[in-house]
């Protein structure tokens, strides 16, 4: 006779967490509470609300599995990727496991219960006997520290917090940062700013998107859920052939070498006429060094009479405006901070005491690290979505993969009676040394990016595909982990299960 299902808890209520409640539905599995720190669900997609805000991924992948949504364009936007996570919260019955407007800011693990106790930003406490952790990991702001920055007279804010009660028609408007979010938000703002002035630290490899809205006939055709399905593949297998043996991330490579001669032909063509513009966008590290950015239309803005690029780094602001590396100063009226997040911050928000009183934090001691990304030892029934090492391949994929993960973990529980169990220390670290000696082969380490710590390590990115991820999450199940004894399978019944709150 099987156990009761364990209690389970959420933190986060956006793909990741999507994801993780309706795999545990698809389970039978109903006794979990999904707490959102914000007033609403979506993630990075209620955050991200500045001009242009668009996903760099092909709409087909950026969708779940379980789902047939009808895209109105190849790349979909910001508002309505969001409306897509509501439609799935609502049409898997999601709604009453979600608590929004409450945080998680501390989980401690009871070995003697063998439960979590969550400590609430609202001053409260709940219980659950498994914690996913769905928050993700590009969502703390990163905020400069330029002297003068406190003293501008006009509106500063970061794109995650798009301060929309500005009107920027004719300002001049100081964008400061190249990455994706830069790269989107400068041509939409071009066309209202009187002038746009993009600070440029270092350039990064650009590659046309491509995205448009999709024919009355095209979006007709992928409501039928076989040639939406067939779509789908046709993309994984796009990826899946320059992922092979990581081959795009390996300078030299065949494939890393086409794609670096294919931007430096993009830049050759697009400012054929503008050799200053062509030097200054052409980056000096190899092909991924940096994350890829996709984009059709921020080439040809840069040209607008009313854009300059200022290849050099901001050091310095004052109350009209800010100064380059070179001593200029730039007079600008409204300040936007594209500055990025702090990716290697992992759970920057909670705090997760595991086995002995140790904090996750502690354990990773600046190099966040898990088993598939998903597990760490000594810190039993705990699971991240998300979590490092995972960046790259198909988000959305990695996602689901890492729920299905979890989720057969939590059904093994009820299943075998036990009260716990993590991954074991020797496959933890055997699977962490692979990990490492694959990416110190890639251009990631030769190069200025987000993706290591501050010792250099290479902690948030996945440098195969995602089928070679999903066959790992298939192939590394239970014999990774070390369970704990209950009670026999009666430890999840209702008398003696933990509550997690309503």
């Amino acid at each position: 006779m099987a156990g009761m299902a364990p209690t389970v808890a959420i933190v986060g209520a956006g793909f990741a967490g999507i994801a993780a409640g309706v795999k545990l539905r698809k389970a039978g599995i109903d006794n979990f509470t999904i707490y959102e720190r914000s007033l609403d669900i979506g993630g990075t997609w209620r955050d991200n609300t500045y001009p242009g805000c668009e996903v760099d991924t092909s709409s087909s992948l950026y969708s779940f599995s379980f789902t047939t949504p009808s895209w109105g364009r190849t790349h979909a936007k910001q508002a309505d990727l969001r409306k897509y996570l509501e439609g799935v919260a609502d049409d898997f019955g999601l709604r009453a496991h979600i608590r929004t407007g409450t945080g998680v800011e501390r989980a401690v693990w009871d070995d003697a219960a063998h439960t979590y106790t969550l400590e609430l930003d609202d001053g409260t406490t709940a219980r659950c006997d498994v914690l996913i952790s769905a928050v993700g990991f590009l969502n703390v702001p990163k905020f400069p520290t330029w002297p003068g920055l406190e003293t501008f007279r006009g509106p500063v804010f970061h794109t995650a917090r798009w301060e929309h009660e500005h009107d920027l028609t004719g300002k001049r408007v100081a964008v400061v940062g190249t990455g994706s979010s830069a790269i989107q938000l400068v041509p939409e703002v071009a066309k209202v700013a009187g002038r746009v002035l993009l600070f440029q630290r270092e350039p990064g490899w650009v590659m046309p998107k491509g995205e448009r809205d999709h024919t009355p006939e095209e979006r007709e055709a992928l409501r039928d859920p076989l040639r939406w399905r067939r779509e789908r593949l046709r993309q994984l297998w796009r990826i899946e052939k320059n992922l092979w043996r990581a081959a795009v991330y390996r300078p030299g490579s065949k494939v890393n070498a086409k794609m670096e001669r294919f931007c430096r032909a993009y830049i050759d063509k697009q400012f054929s006429d503008r050799p200053d513009l062509r030097d200054a966008v052409t980056p000096a590290y190899p092909y991924w060094g940096k994350r890829v950015i996709f984009a059709t239309t921020f080439y040809p803005a840069l040209k607008r009479h009313n854009v300059e690029l200022v290849p050099r780094a901001v050091t310095t602001v004052t109350e009209t405006g800010v100064i380059d590396a070179d001593g200029r100063e730039h007079p600008a009226d409204v300040l936007v901070l594209a500055t990025g997040f702090q990716p290697t911050n992992y759970l920057a928000h909670i705090e997760v005491v595991g086995r002995g009183g140790r904090s996750l934090h502690e354990y990773w001691a600046g190099e966040p690290r898990a088993f598939l990304g998903i597990a760490v030892p000594g810190f039993p029934n705990f699971f991240m979505l998300y979590g490092p090492g995972t960046n790259g391949g198909e988000i959305v994929w990695m996602l689901e993969r890492q729920a299905e993960w979890a989720v057969r973990a939590v059904r093994r529980l009820q299943r075998t009676g036990a009260a716990a169990v993590e991954v074991k220390r020797g496959c933890a670290d055997a699977y962490d040394r692979w990990l490492q000696w694959t990416v110190r082969k890639t251009a990631w380490t030769v190069s200025n990016n987000y993706f290591k710590s501050s010792s250099g390590r290479v902690v948030t990115q996945w440098p195969y595909s995602p089928l070679a991820y999903w066959a790992l999450t298939k192939a590394f199940g239970g014999w990774t982990e070390r369970a704990t004894p209950g009670p026999g399978n009666l430890r999840f019944r209702p008398r003696e299960r933990a509550t997690a709150a309503p």
